[in-house]
């Protein structure tokens, strides 16, 4: 029996996948197809979970209650406690020129 030659099998192969519509991959590398094939897990996981209600997002609804979040009152005013003390958040240059990278070159 006579082997085929291997031009043959790759142009046979070509047509194999023009034919039963799949992707010609004569190197065989790594395509990701498989993870792509799959159903997306997005839809499903946003379903899962239900939707939380915030007194924020109340109040913007209905604007009428005028709704107190006591704990979001309480992490406010904890900010403003540590910012009094000096531990609060530093603050944001406005350009590069003052920032503490640039004041640190100098």
């Amino acid at each position: 029996m006579a082997s085929v030659a291997p031009s043959r099998l790759a142009t046979l192969t070509r047509l194999r996948s023009v034919i039963f519509q799949t992707s010609y991959n004569p190197t065989s590398q790594r395509t990701g197809a498989k993870y792509l094939k799959r159903r997306l897990r997005g839809p499903s996981m946003m379903d899962y979970y239900p939707t939380q209600l915030s007194i924020s997002a109340i109040n913007r609804e209905f604007e009428g209650l005028k709704l107190v979040d006591e704990y979001e009152e309480q992490r406010v005013q904890d900010v403003a406690d540590k910012k009094k003390r000096g531990k609060g958040a530093p603050k944001k240059a406005k350009s590069a020129a003052e920032s503490r990278r640039a004041q640190r070159k100098r």
